[in-house]
């Protein structure tokens, strides 16, 4: 199966996105990690397409979403939850599960709490938190400002393949196709003809907010639906004590809350191999 393309306006930005399943379907929404697009979701939506309407967007700043003129102000979880709320409502999806990597995860966690967008209460049904959590490492958010903000150059796709293969080794295992396929569908040429990932480096502006989006204890506390929170058994993002302090507050301390760690991957586990499909089916039919 493969996936159909789309473009929507969503809160004053053309929002490009990927469907895969047929629209009658129970909706997952998918949402990628900070520098990467939503087609990192191939693989998984795959999976899921005979089961929900799976919907893969690109952040603004990624992919073949538009880019942003005020990235201070738009690069950022206030403006993101809204595009992510008119996408649902422009695609009329009422509820929605909600799998986020990463930045996506921590989206996923502003968007469900609906306490600065009130109209966004209710529309999460469940939420899987990919190696993300209420509160991150400080040293893994200055790794990872470091090699977002300045995204190198290549003279050639395969160059750029190779730095990818290094920079996303923590992903876990990937096949060739797959390594490819996460270069081909996160590539884009400069003016001077070389290669470089797709994203606007300024997407790194959300980290120098005057006041800091995490922690986000608050949203996590405010949740009552379930939330399976997967951890790259390398992770240098999320700790075992901020798992811990999950299980006894918010979700956790109503019993809503599944932990899940995966070997051989740090941040993120890219959810493309059977073993981390299954953890994500099993957990969606157990919430239908």
């Amino acid at each position: 199966m493969k996936p159909s393309s789309h473009y929507l306006q969503c809160h004053g930005f053309n929002i490009h996105y990927t469907a895969w399943g047929d629209a009658s379907l129970p909706a997952v929404i998918a949402w990628h990690g900070l520098a990467r697009t939503g087609r990192d979701f191939d693989a998984l939506a795959e999976q899921l397409a005979p089961f929900y309407r799976v919907i893969c967007p690109d952040t603004i700043g990624r992919g073949l979403s538009q880019w942003s003129h005020a990235p201070q102000d738009d690069y950022s979880f206030a403006a993101y939850a809204r595009i992510a709320l008119d996408l649902m409502d422009g695609l009329h999806i009422d509820q929605a599960h909600w799998i986020g990597t990463s930045m996506g995860g921590a989206l996923g966690l502003v968007c469900a709490a609906a306490r600065e967008l009130p109209a966004f209460k209710g529309r999460v049904r469940s939420l899987i938190l990919n190696d993300i959590a209420p509160e991150i490492s400080a040293t893994a958010v200055e790794r990872i400002k470091a090699y977002a903000g300045q995204p190198p150059a290549f003279d050639t796709v395969p160059e750029l393949e190779a730095f990818f293969r290094q920079a996303y080794a923590p992903f876990g295992f990937q096949t060739d196709a797959q390594w490819l396929h996460l270069t081909e569908t996160s590539t884009r040429r400069l003016p001077d003809g070389r290669v470089t990932p797709h994203y606007d480096p300024a997407i790194t502006q959300q980290f120098f907010r005057e006041v800091p989006e995490y922690p986000l204890w608050a949203e996590y506390d405010a949740l009552n639906i379930p939330v399976m929170a997967m951890r790259g058994a390398n992770s240098d993002l999320i700790s075992h004590a901020t798992l811990e302090t999950m299980h006894s507050r918010g979700p956790g301390a109503k019993g809503l809350l599944r932990t899940e760690e995966i070997a051989g991957c740090g941040h993120a586990p890219a959810l493309n191999v059977p073993t981390q499909w299954q953890l994500v089916i099993d957990f969606l039919k157990s919430v239908r």
